[in-house]
């Protein structure tokens, strides 16, 4: 029994009372007056930095001032993770909204500290800052922190108006992004059951039912309520790259995705290198889609056909729904199974109650995973439906969080990573779970699922996630010349579909105004929240496949993995990955290992369906 629930082994809703008090209370109120003086008194100390050099005072100046800085970053990010896991788990709640935007107006002090700090860095001598990091041990552990300010630097508008530009942020391009988040949060889908029409969260409303009728209806039902808000939805994603190319021309960059790639630290060949693989082998796909059209008695599939079940039977009788309960047992058996390590962190992130996974309306839709450093802990939000899809999102979570269960022992500012190494981690955890299932199946109709939901994954990344990157990379060519409008937008939208999925969807099969529902593109904060999930799966997938090949099993691999998410706090993507695996990821060889793993399944899933 768990949270009060009858019959149930696992918990569905998390705990916050031991992070932080309760939003509502004076505990608090008085935590975070206390953090806001610390933060103030920090800025105001940063403006006073030391020049860099061996100078003992200096050391002993920086190396105290970082200390208080790993500390007051430390409950900032306790606070926002906080204040986000309350806001997600109840949508409507204004004082969570409120508290969000609290913090949010807070982030121009962070962003001055950050700057003083990177502007220091920047003018400093090399030599200067060698001497000083072999002076002291604990700085001279901060070697690739102080590279990277230096590598941020070039980012930064002269100081005055990199501030003043951070205190516009606030009710700018951040407001624009709280702007949705309420307006999603709010949305309400009128669909019909059993003959009566009810109200759903966009987060409730699924697209993977085995009754085509009601994936249509789902379908159009949501793109009715998202069309409802699509010019609010305009002016915010405007406004939101409005407020970035304003930037970027002011900083002399040459490309939008100068910004993105730094702050995933990457490099345009390694991206280019990457999509030209991705282009090239995708139409292996084609076969996988022609094939699951057959099977479900279509001559095409539409966009809401991509997650629908394969009309099979489990040859044993069993039903499809998968209980959270058996998901858990399942997601901590397969974990144990790569690494002992892997499964006992992901039983107590289960047991302890880091999750939330009720499926109840009012929540935000999508799920994360959330850090609370001070805590050593994280949050895990989503809404779990019975479904295998499912059990991949909990063990992509949970991948998330075990990434940041291997980099807490490191220095606060070593525990950094980038989203593509980020989306490294949980996709690893997917192909983990993936993996174990296909080999452990009993039935053929067990192992075409088991391919069918790996194959929908290859879609999402090397089709879905390209279509996202193609829309946003001409969206942002267009916004140059002014504001996009509402019908323009969903025309980029429709054609940046049809180039990823290579025309394959039926004429009347696509989704148009997909620019609206997708949260990814309204989050201020991280410019182009697609390509680094493509990047995360083809190198976890690779990763994979290279402990497979060495032994024929995960033999000692555990342990260069997590080596690899150590690295990701310490190096760019191309030395994490050349140095724990030993590739170079601007070249095509190791994104074509990852492809090779998906063609072998697209041949395996079309040879099982023709047996069946």
């Amino acid at each position: 029994m768990s949270d009060g629930c009858p019959n149930v082994k696992y918990p569905v809703t998390w705990e916050l009372d031991s992070i932080l008090p309760h939003p509502e209370t004076s505990e608090f109120a008085a935590l975070f007056g206390d953090y806001k003086r610390r933060l103030m008194t920090l800025a105001e100390e940063s403006d006073r930095l030391p020049a860099i050099s061996s100078a003992a005072d200096h050391t002993q100046g920086w190396s105290k001032f970082l200390s208080e800085y790993a500390i007051v970053e430390k409950l900032a990010n306790d606070l926002a993770s906080f204040a986000g896991c309350h806001a997600a788990a109840d949508a409507a709640n204004k004082r969570f909204q409120q508290l969000e935007g609290e913090l949010s107006a807070l982030d121009p002090l962070r962003s001055k500290i950050a700057t003083n700090v990177e502007f220091a860095v920047k003018e400093a001598k090399v030599n200067s800052l060698d001497e000083m990091l072999a002076t002291n041990r604990e700085l001279g552990e901060l070697r690739f922190f102080f590279d990277e300010r230096r590598r941020n630097a070039a980012f930064r508008l002269p100081k005055a108006q990199e501030q003043l530009a951070n205190d516009l942020a606030v009710d700018s391009i951040h407001a624009w992004g709280r702007l949705y988040d309420r307006l999603s949060g709010e949305l309400k889908i009128r669909v019909m059951e059993r003959g009566e029409v009810i109200e759903k969260s966009p987060g409730q409303v699924m697209f993977d039912s085995p009754q085509r009728a009601v994936r249509e209806n789902n379908f159009f039902a949501a793109d009715k309520a998202w069309e409802s808000i699509q010019d609010n939805c305009a002016d915010a994603i405007n406004h939101i790259a409005g407020f970035r190319l304003t930037k970027y021309r002011h900083l002399g960059l040459k490309s939008h995705l100068d910004a993105p790639l730094r702050a995933n630290r990457m490099r345009q060949e390694t991206l280019d290198a990457m999509w030209s693989a991705v282009t090239a082998r995708k139409p292996m796909l084609l076969k996988y889609f022609a094939k699951k059209a057959e099977l479900l008695g279509q001559k095409q599939l539409a966009w809401y056909d991509q997650s629908a079940p394969l009309p099979l039977r489990s040859q044993d009788g069993a039903s499809d729904e998968l209980s959270y309960d058996d998901a858990c047992d399942t997601v901590i058996r397969t974990f144990r199974e790569f690494s002992p390590d892997f499964g006992d962190f992901a039983e107590k992130a289960i047991r302890e109650r880091w999750i939330e996974v009720e499926n109840r309306a009012g929540k935000r839709q999508g799920g994360f995973c959330t850090g609370l450093p001070t805590k050593q802990q994280s949050r895990i939000f989503m809404t779990y439906t019975n479904s295998a899809d499912s059990m991949s999102t909990l063990a992509h979570e949970l991948g998330h969080a075990y990434h940041s269960h291997v980099l807490w022992p490191q220095p606060f500012f070593l525990q950094d990573y980038p989203m593509n190494l980020a989306e490294t981690a949980s996709t690893f955890a997917e192909a983990v779970l993936g993996e174990q299932q296909l080999q452990s199946a009993k039935t053929t109709t067990d192992e075409l699922k088991l391919l069918d939901n790996m194959l929908s994954d290859a879609v999402a990344f090397m089709m879905n996630i390209h279509a996202r990157f193609i829309f946003e990379n001409q969206f942002h060519t267009e916004r140059l010349a002014g504001e996009v409008p509402t019908a323009r937008l969903s025309e980029l939208m429709q054609q940046a579909q049809q180039e990823a999925y290579l025309n394959a969807l039926a004429d009347d099969g696509w989704n148009p105004r997909f620019w609206v529902s997708k949260l990814h593109f309204y989050i201020s904060g991280l410019p182009f929240y697609n390509f680094p999930y493509t990047f995360g799966y083809l190198l976890s997938l690779g990763a994979f496949s290279l402990a497979k090949n060495s032994s024929g099993t995960a033999g000692d691999f555990p342990t260069r993995y997590r080596e690899l998410l150590i690295a990701t706090g310490c190096m760019t993507a191309e030395e994490a990955v050349q140095q724990t695996l030993g590739y170079d990821l601007t070249l095509p060889d190791f994104w074509n290992k990852s492809l090779d793993v998906i063609e072998q399944r697209v041949a395996r899933f079309v040879q099982l369906a023709d047996e069946v």
